[in-house]
């Protein structure tokens, strides 16, 4: 043994088991939600859709956060960490297997159903699973625990629409309301099922696994006392209290709803006539081209423009790492503003300009997503008077933004063109950026800042 270096204890043993066993858990709920970007592409041409009536997938799934958000945090209250993380796993496998029905069934409604389930679960999962990795170990380093573990998160952002735009999008077209053969129909649905019977079989292993290590957790979370008397009612009406966990909520809402309806309609953006969908741009390009598995044909189809949605959200990933870096030294508040609006010039520059760069512009507006959402929480609930559990509850409701602007963006998109749509995002950025500006120029922080996670 080489000296100076201690050998760990049994509980520091149990408390790095049950951390790198709670990090499992970011990568499968990252996983899972970015398929909602290639299967909101699918859906369209499969059950022959309107981008409205396919941007419902987005809002069936970030809807729950709106309605499961302060159920759950109640629930954590009252239950301890491993018995909430086993609910939330089993409320998972339920929504599976819903989408494994709706599949067979060929129903959307099912599928929209299918899709609450499952983000009930990953909602009930990230309200339990987020603080338990900020406190398994020495609080000195949970930030670089959060960090940790958020980079598994960020990877299953990037295989999911990766893997999802192979499984489901393969002879789907929808250019110009093409119609979708039988053939290439059953071949999405079945790419659906398959993903989601795999997905399932990887949440039972979960389920099993953390079952037997749920005594390990619960012995190396924080000791807490169940508050049974906490309700929803209550927390909310604390909150309402805080002009700025209000302003917090309203900028994490315009954050989220800008990011998702991004990404779900980045792969119909992309494969639109005006950007990628008669351009040989991509192919120039040897290392994209090998990335997007460029058939040769003239254009980009449906399923290399979904390849590409990886970008984006490795973009994000990407992303994380330099801004860690520039929060160590520079001020959160104008940083977020720096972000914001360079994402909201990106976006005007797709919207006003568009054409085959856009496409690569529109691709880059991840990198400056990056910052925002843990940006805006802390800057939130550094300045708000409710407590920091009421505050973190009513930010974690306000995720539902995922489920309103995306439905507003197919709107746009559906009258006036994919890239017009980006107009949408532009604006909540610009909004975002005010809320940044306000951050700064308000009072010092009455209370030192929380870790939190990223989004």
């Amino acid at each position: 043994m080489r000296r100076g270096v201690r050998p760990l204890t049994s509980s520091q043993r149990s408390t790095l088991g049950a951390f790198l066993a709670v990090t499992t858990l970011f990568f499968a709920w990252g996983f899972i939600t970015s398929l909602i970007d290639p299967l909101v592409a699918a859906v369209k041409g499969v059950f022959t859709l309107t981008d409205v009536e396919a941007q419902l997938s987005a809002s069936a799934f970030f809807i729950a956060y709106g309605l499961v958000s302060l159920p759950a945090a109640v629930l954590l209250r009252r239950r301890q960490a491993g018995a909430s993380i086993l609910i939330a796993l089993a409320t998972m496998l339920a929504g599976c297997l819903v989408m494994l029905v709706a599949t067979n069934a060929g129903s959307y409604a099912i599928v929209l159903f299918g899709l609450f389930i499952v983000a009930s679960g990953i909602t009930i999962l990230q309200v339990a699973a987020n603080p338990l990795a900020a406190a398994l170990g020495n609080p000195k380093y949970s930030h670089f625990r959060l960090t940790l573990s958020q980079s598994f998160n960020s990877v299953g952002t990037f295989i999911g629409p990766y893997l999802g735009a192979t499984l489901f999008l393969e002879g789907v077209h929808v250019q110009g309301g093409a119609a979708v053969t039988e053939a290439a129909r059953r071949n999405a649905l079945a790419g659906i099922d398959s993903a989601f019977l795999w997905i399932a079989g990887m949440i039972a292993a979960l389920f099993l696994f953390f079952f037997l290590q749920r005594k390990r957790v619960d012995r190396a979370a924080p000791a807490a006392a169940a508050d049974v008397s906490a309700g929803v009612g209550a927390t909310l009406r604390e909150t309402m209290k805080s002009p700025w966990a209000i302003f917090g909520g309203l900028a994490i809402f315009l954050y989220v709803g800008a990011e998702v309806a991004i990404g779900t309609q980045m792969a119909l953006f992309l494969n639109s006539p005006d950007v990628w969908g008669r351009s040989n741009a991509p192919a120039e390009i040897g290392a994209l081209a090998r990335f997007m598995q460029l058939d040769g044909t003239p254009g980009v189809s449906l399923q290399e423009a979904g390849r590409a949605v990886s970008l984006y959200w490795g973009g994000a990933m990407v992303g994380r790492l330099i801004g860690s870096a520039l929060l160590a030294r520079f001020n959160a508040g104008w940083l977020l503003a720096i972000f914001s609006t360079i994402a909201a010039a990106a976006c005007a520059y797709v919207a006003l300009i568009g054409g085959v760069e856009a496409g690569f512009v529109a691709l880059g507006i991840g990198l400056f997503n990056s910052i925002m959402f843990p940006t805006i929480f802390t800057l939130t609930l550094e300045r708000s008077s409710a407590s920091q559990a009421a505050t973190s509850g009513l930010l974690c409701t306000a995720i539902v933004g995922g489920a309103f602007i995306p439905v507003l963006t197919g709107s746009v998109s559906q009258l006036a063109g994919y890239s017009f749509s980006f107009s949408v995002p532009m604006v909540c950025y610009l909004l975002i950026c005010i809320f940044a500006i306000a951050a700064v120029r308000a009072k010092s922080p009455s209370r030192a800042p929380a870790a939190v996670v990223l989004h």
